[in-house]
């Protein structure tokens, strides 16, 4: 049976398949969206959102146990895991029923199943056969494992750490990314010992080297043990617990073993390579338009080399949505995405690191790093950290980089400075509220024009 009748096909219905999906509808053409489990995808059943909302009960839990630093007298007397995971198990249920009805809404042909990518514009499910005039691939990531590191028992990936029904005495982290240092956060927040392996010389490796090192100042002060520069090598568990070996010939205890190594794309078992579609070490290679090498199949997400981001998804599946109806968006910059790591501190940036900024423009690139010791509202709210800026010789600032709590909150108006391709010149005349964390990046930029108020020159 073969249903010819969209404008577009659609292969998984995470954050660049339903963005995709909705304004390719908004501009009047005909969608069938094909997804398998849930419409949402890994972001919001199993990422994303209900990580961030542990990371809230977390940040909840430190302000409890800590309240008398504010003159507030409370007790934390434990951690309902139970009761977490209804509040966080409410937010997503919340979310997925926003996106059906949003779904209905914009007349998306949904379609439950297993999608195989046949060739051409066509896309076969149980089957029947959805044939467009246009095609996306968008079918996501997968919890990746090191060789010979078997998932199961007490070692597990993120997406079984988020439905654990208990908390750990003891948790080693394998993993010193994002996921690794943002569960590390949560479990240490619930009183877990716990313990973070990371093979490269930092964590959060792939942040500016300062983020990195703020990073690792509050979370030693937080008790949060790590080990940079050391390879795992093996593991072994029992009825009793998991015992992780190191290349350094160390051994850990723990109850679990959380395996964060990254996030493979899951392209294996669509029909991809059969039907033709150019790949490399699994990801489906594009040009900066997001077309395949096949006429008239794109590909957005995860599956396609670069930031492994739900709104850099988002993103691109607007972005193709409209390619396909003929509007000519502008090509996404990849620098210019931003990156967030909801840990305790959160660390936020756009840009370039200044390795990378040295790299492209030569040892001339300028710096400055502004603490926010000097910030009103971060003492207010008793955070750590700072923002650093870099700027390219005789031009532009490249690159933001933030640490300290909610951070996050501030990286749109970083990207938009990025993206203007802004001279602290630009921002230093903006007027930014007081006292709000933001004037922590006004501060930063007074300076680097050299107008410092709060800082030494």
């Amino acid at each position: 049976m073969t249903d010819t009748s969209a404008d577009l096909v659609i292969l998984g219905g995470g954050s660049g398949g339903y963005a995709a999906a909705f304004r390719a509808a908004e501009l009047g053409l005909s969608v069938t969206l094909i997804e398998k489990d849930k419409l949402g995808g890994t972001c919001l059943h199993r990422g994303c959102i209900p990580t961030k909302a542990l990371l809230h009960a977390a940040e909840v839990a430190d302000e409890t146990r800590d309240a008398e630093t504010f003159g507030v007298k409370a007790v934390l007397e434990g951690i309902d895991i139970a009761g977490v995971n209804k509040y966080k198990d409410g937010i997503i249920s919340r979310l997925y029923k926003g996106l059906q009805g949003l779904a209905k809404a914009h007349k998306v042909n949904l379609v439950e199943g297993t999608g195989t990518f046949v060739g051409g514009t066509t896309v076969e499910v149980d089957g029947t056969r959805y044939t467009g005039k246009n095609v996306i691939l968008a079918t996501g990531s997968y919890s990746k494992t090191l060789p010979g590191l078997e998932l199961g028992g007490r070692i597990i990936a993120s997406e079984q750490a988020l439905s654990l029904d208990y908390i750990p005495k003891k948790a080693i982290v394998l993993g010193g990314g994002v996921i690794g240092v943002e569960f590390a956060s949560v479990w240490a927040s619930f009183g877990v010992d716990v313990t973070i392996v990371e093979a490269l010389p930092r964590l959060v490796p792939n942040e500016d080297e300062y983020a990195s090192k703020q990073l690792e100042r509050a979370f030693r002060r937080r008790k949060i043990a790590f080990k940079t520069g050391v390879r795992f090598t093996g593991a072994k568990q029992d009825d009793n617990g998991v015992s992780v070996s190191l290349e350094s010939g160390e051994t850990l205890e723990a109850d679990l073993l959380l395996v964060a190594v990254g996030r493979g794309p899951n392209s294996a078992g669509h029909g991809y390579e059969e039907a033709g579609v150019k790949m490399e070490r699994g990801f489906v290679l594009t040009d900066d338009r997001l077309r395949t090498n096949l006429p008239n199949v794109y590909a957005v997400g995860d599956i396609v080399p670069g930031l492994q981001l739900a709104h850099r998804g988002f993103q691109q599946g607007i972005f193709v949505a409209e390619e396909i109806a003929g509007q000519e968006p502008r090509v996404i910059d990849e620098s210019g995405i931003p990156r967030v790591t909801y840990s305790h501190p959160e660390v936020a940036s756009v840009g370039l690191t200044e390795s990378q900024a040295k790299e492209k423009y030569g040892s001339d690139v300028t710096t400055f790093t502004y603490d926010l010791g000097g910030n009103g509202k971060s003492q207010i709210l008793k955070t750590s950290g700072g923002v650093k800026l870099i700027k390219a010789p005789d031009g532009p600032v490249v690159g933001v980089h933030m640490v300290g709590d909610r951070v996050g909150e501030l990286i749109g108006e970083a990207q938009l400075i990025y993206s203007w391709e802004a001279f602290p010149e630009d921002v230093a005349p903006l007027i930014h509220a007081h006292p709000t964390q933001t004037e922590a990046l006004g501060e930063a930029f007074l300076a680097l024009a050299g107008k410092p108020l709060h800082v030494h020159s």
